[in-house]
């Protein structure tokens, strides 16, 4: 009777990793690993040999120094006095003023034009299709360009604003003022405040502010156990209790309490001398680079929208009508809950492109990081390789965190198979 015992097991031998399959793939990655960080480290090494030959050693110091140069759009205090590193944090937080507002924007135009697109009336999805294709068609420099001259080409003197029977009026109340210089709105103030808190020499962090988000986030807690409250009573008893009043009351009422212990009241524009003073002054750089970047964005968000229903079978439209719901609760409660995990990702390239197309804002003289920290300042100081990858950083971060935070949500609302 003969036994069958396993083969002994081959020796490892230096060879094998090239001739044998389980380990040659691994063998080639740590080969070209080796060669990557290599060139790499020559690449770094050459380059600051270079720079200490030129008597211009690598070195942030220059962050310290005076910026001497004025930002016209700004969120925080500032003076030319300030360092480069102050004027960096305000073209940082310029950029990321027109990212968000820009996305927003962008994302409410481009779901409207995309659903529109699809609708039945002729002229609505024609007229809606001369847009997407005339807004992503031609660059986005040009319709910032074209956005800023039509701002001062079009909109009024301050001037006109002067006199008994004046050529131009404010608006709401005598409220805001829209002119060539920009926009002028009122401004949010607080006679009792609680101070702020400063963060390094960078800028303050407003106790007000804290305050009202910290009252925000405690309603939309406590609003959110309502809903829950009300599903449970609903999955119990097949009736939905009316909770609309309390979730708006205990977000609202709170609010309006801190707000009248704060002492909030709104700093109106004026005219004065040859311009308005007081208020909150919206540059026309901001609005037409704004505006351009959301016109132009929505156009593509559009296109992913559609893709999106599109995905979605018309069964879910003809069981939905069967069900007796009308077409705009069926497009808002069941077609584009599903069609969001097909708009989602392509979502996220849109706003990352948006956020770096920003970068276009020095063509209107708007204040961004490229127009501070590597425009202004890397003339002023020399230091090309230190504000350029500072400002290649930023924008990776900023890029990054928007992509984390749209996988999250993807991750959240995406269907789960079972």
């Amino acid at each position: 009777m003969t036994t069958l015992t396993d083969p002994p097991s081959e020796s490892f031998r230096l060879s094998m990793l090239i001739y044998d399959t389980r380990y040659r793939a691994i063998t080639f990655q740590i080969i070209a690993l080796i060669c990557f960080l290599l060139f790499f480290g020559w690449l770094i090494s050459n380059t600051a040999q270079n720079l200490a030959d030129l008597g211009k050693e690598p070195s942030f110091g220059f962050l310290m120094e005076p910026a001497g140069y004025d930002i016209n759009q700004r969120l925080i205090d500032y003076n030319n006095q300030d360092s480069h590193l102050r004027a960096a944090f305000v073209g940082l937080l310029n950029t990321l003023l027109v990212a968000v507002l820009g996305c927003i924007t962008a994302t409410v135009i481009g779901v409207i034009v995309g659903v529109l697109r699809l609708s039945s009336n002729w002229l609505v999805a024609r007229l809606m299709a001369v847009y997407v294709e005339m807004f992503r068609n031609v660059p986005v420099l040009m319709w910032i360009v074209l956005c800023m001259a039509i701002l001062i080409e079009s909109l009024p003197n301050p001037r006109a604003f002067r006199g008994e029977n004046p050529e131009a009026s404010m608006l709401l109340f005598d409220s805001v003022a829209i002119t060539n210089r920009g926009v002028y709105i009122p401004e949010p103030l607080f006679s009792r405040s609680l101070g702020d808190i400063p963060v390094g020499n960078l800028f303050n962090i407003s106790l007000d502010l804290i305050a009202i988000l910290i009252v925000l986030a405690i309603g939309f807690y406590v609003s959110h156990r309502i809903k829950l409250k009300a599903d449970a009573t609903q999955e119990a008893t097949g009736v939905r209790p009316k909770t609309w009043y309390m979730r708006l009351g205990v977000i609202l009422v709170p609010l309006a309490a801190l707000l009248v212990i704060l002492g909030f009241h709104l700093g109106y524009p004026e005219l004065s001398g040859f311009n308005f003073a007081g208020g909150t002054h919206l540059r026309n750089s901001l609005i037409a680079l704004w505006l351009a970047l959301s016109l132009y964005t929505a156009a593509f968000i559009a296109e992913n929208v559609r893709a999106g229903i599109l995905a979605i079978s018309k069964g879910q439209t003809e069981a939905a009508s069967a069900l007796g719901l009308r077409p705009s609760i069926t497009m808002r409660l069941v077609i584009l809950p599903q069609a969001l995990r097909v708009i989602i990702p392509p979502l996220i390239s849109q706003y990352l492109n948006l956020t770096k197309n920003s970068s276009l804002a020095i063509a209107v003289g708007y204040m961004d990081i490229t127009g501070t920290l590597m425009g202004i300042t890397l003339n002023q100081t020399g230091r090309e390789l230190e504000t350029v990858l500072l400002g290649m950083l930023i924008y990776l971060a900023i890029s990054l965190a928007i992509s984390g935070a749209m996988n999250f949500y993807n991750s959240r609302v995406k269907l789960v198979e079972r």
